[in-house]
């Protein structure tokens, strides 16, 4: 081999090692990006298991106290979070604001309270 053919070897090989280089350097960067957002990602997730946990404990809570309630209580209650009025003082008449009525927790709830 002569020494031109030398020269222009080592200098291919130059080139494609920086190509290498720069290629191996453009992928290290996109793993750490990947590997930053995995973490917040588990983060995020482990917040939101714990967040639908709280929902589910909850979720449970109200299902406990409703399992207490007659089938007809329980209608009262769809009814009266609709909106209206269960008690026999207002019944029908739509609440205002949604606010609560005293009355028609003591028809829905009675004795539980």
């Amino acid at each position: 081999m002569d020494k031109k053919t030398l020269c222009d070897e080592f200098g291919n090989i130059e080139t494609d090692l920086t190509s290498i280089i720069k290629r191996l350097s453009d992928m290290q960067q996109a793993v750490n990006t990947l590997a930053e957002q995995n973490v917040n990602l588990e983060i995020e997730n482990r917040h939101l298991r714990e967040r639908l946990m709280e929902l589910e404990a909850a979720t449970a809570e109200q299902d406990e106290e409703k399992q207490g309630l007659s089938k007809s209580r329980l209608n009262l209650e769809k009814i009266y979070e609709e909106g209206f009025h269960v008690c026999n003082i207002c019944y029908g008449t739509r609440r205002e604001n949604d606010e609560e009525c005293a009355f028609c927790l003591d028809v829905i709830y009675g004795e539980r309270r």
